[in-house]
């Protein structure tokens, strides 16, 4: 069962086989005291979102220590990589950072390898929340982003508080994990009801018992102003920043929060911040199914395709006749798991994300209509960041956590959750039960939300570059346009295609695009598309 939908790049997802959110809108968290920002938080907002105000531009007095602070680097990551690491400290709670504790950000870089100018430092975030940036810079953007960029900028990483290396938050054992992934995700009685509630509430609370006083603090607007301390740190005038998926919301709030500190702001896969929880998981839904229509589409054409149907509704048919005969028989896995019909439609998910995966999951579905659910398996392990001994990164633990604080749950009661259900399986009758029962989670989380809808206008920010993919699964394209409209200076680049955001994906004209705008100073163009 995946508990919330994560927001995250593609390769990670696909890498490790061979994200969808319940509450995970973005939101911005109310901030008194001398360091405030923000708005005060409120329900559901019917009346259009209020814009997100930026701080002041002086800084506070108990905040110089932290931006003054001299990070000691040591070399880390790959032997003979380049890579270096360091340990930030940050403020718990920005409204009383002299006395509120303090917050340890695992941080990292690669110097620019020369030649040109030199730019700067380039700020990655493969998003999720949850995701680690210091992996993702270690593992992929150092050397998967294009030479011409790694040559003139420092490529740098943190991951955000409650994340990896960045005091991670902590809820479950690995073997409770597992038990809590496999749950129903879509109850069919009272008491399969009973049992997914009471998982939701044994979740929280074991986040409570283990992470009780960092769960009220990982927000991200708190993310941001790490931000931008890190940017200080860092010697940088303006932060220069590539943000997929979620990261762009936390790139968008930076902008918002510190809109004349703007330098060059890619935000890839991109979140409309004005959006409800509820609103949020029904364009995911939405997202996914047309997803799943392309997947279909492409799969028709194959012999090996196991939903033999030639119409994408055929073959959505015959997913949800294959996931009801998971539900009433799972399928044995190795000696001591199984596939359920919850772990087999977060594999189908995982493989959304990319069509590079699609082949993959055409032979996980072949194999698990014959009895062989391994490769189904490993696409669900694969989104979950479980590995192969049975080990879960804090991923999932760090998702639940921000978005269950930035933003007011989807659905409050069962009641609500089988009110909205006709229209989430109209949306798509495969997935859309799973995505209605799963925006229930935030409704028992031990912390309540720290803030609401909101939209970023960043005004008086340099020229920011947004991009949008039209099939886009997980951030439908949509809310790409949405953000881009929303930003004073938000410039749209769109990339008619599928998958889960579009930089270093294989698209030339989104790549030369965004390398332009990030290696010149010349604006991007109001609008563009490539195919």
């Amino acid at each position: 069962m995946d508990a919330s939908r994560l927001l995250r790049t593609s390769g990670t997802l696909v890498a490790t086989a061979a994200l969808l959110i319940s509450a995970a809108a973005p939101v911005v968290a109310g901030d008194s005291g001398e360091a405030g920002g923000g708005f005060a938080p409120s329900a559901e907002l019917a009346a259009p979102a209020p814009p997100l105000r930026p701080l002041p531009t002086q800084l506070p007095a108990a905040l110089r220590p932290y931006y003054e602070q001299k990070l000691s680097w040591h070399s880390c990551g790959t032997k003979g990589k380049g890579f270096e690491c360091a340990t930030m400290r940050a403020p718990l709670d920005y409204s009383a950072p002299r006395a509120g504790g303090v917050v340890k950000l695992a941080v990292s870089r690669k110097k620019a390898s020369g030649p040109g100018k030199h730019l700067g430092s380039l700020m990655v975030n493969p998003g999720g929340p949850g995701g680690s940036a210091v992996g993702f810079l270690q593992q992929y953007a150092a050397a998967g982003y294009p030479a011409e960029v790694r040559a003139r900028y420092d490529m740098v990483a943190m991951d955000p508080r409650g994340v990896a290396g960045s005091e991670p938050v902590t809820c479950l054992s690995d073997a409770e994990m597992d038990d809590y992934a496999k749950v129903d995700q879509t109850p069919d009685n009272a008491t399969e009801v009973r049992q997914l509630v009471a998982a939701y509430k044994k979740y929280a609370r074991g986040c409570l018992q283990r992470s009780g006083k960092l769960l009220r603090h990982v927000s991200t607007i708190e993310a941001a102003r790490d931000m931008d301390m890190f940017r200080s740190v860092l010697g940088d005038d303006k932060l220069h920043y590539v943000g997929a998926s979620y990261g762009t919301f936390l790139g968008a709030t930076y902008a918002g929060l510190y809109p004349n500190r703007v330098g060059r702001l890619v935000l890839d896969g991109a979140l409309d911040p004005s959006l409800g929880s509820e609103q949020v998981n029904r364009d995911q839904t939405d997202g996914f199914q047309t997803a799943f229509t392309s997947f279909a589409k492409d799969c028709a054409e194959h012999e090996d395709c196991p939903l033999d149907a030639s119409l994408p509704s055929v073959a959505g048919a015959r997913l949800k006749a294959f996931f009801n005969q998971l539900d009433r028989r799972p399928l044995a896995v190795g000696k001591s798991r199984e596939l359920t019909e919850s772990l087999a439609t977060t594999g189908v998910i995982s493989a959304m994300y990319d069509e590079a995966a699609w082949p993959l999951l055409r032979k996980a579905l072949h194999d698990a209509q014959n009895g062989d659910g391994a490769l189904l398996m490993r696409l669900s392990d694969a989104y979950y960041e479980r590995n192969a001994h049975g080990g879960y990164t804090n991923l999932m633990a760090a998702n639940s956590a921000v978005n269950c604080l930035d933003l007011p749950p989807a659905f409050r009661s069962t009641a609500a959750v089988r009110r909205a259900l006709p229209d989430f399986e109209k949306a798509s009758p495969a997935l859309g039960a799973s995505f209605a029962w799963s925006a229930l989670s935030c409704a028992y989380w031990p912390t309540p939300a720290t803030g609401g809808p909101h939209r970023i206008e960043a005004r008086g920010a340099a020229p920011i570059l947004v991009v949008g993919t039209t099939r886009d699964p997980a951030t439908p394209y949509p809310w790409a346009r949405a953000l881009a409209g929303q930003l004073s200076s938000g410039r749209l680049l769109t990339y008619d295609g599928d998958g889960h955001t579009a930089y270093t994906r294989g698209s030339t004209c989104i790549d030369k695009a965004v390398n332009a705008y990030l290696l010149t100073t010349a604006a991007p163009p109001t609008s563009q598309k490539c195919s």
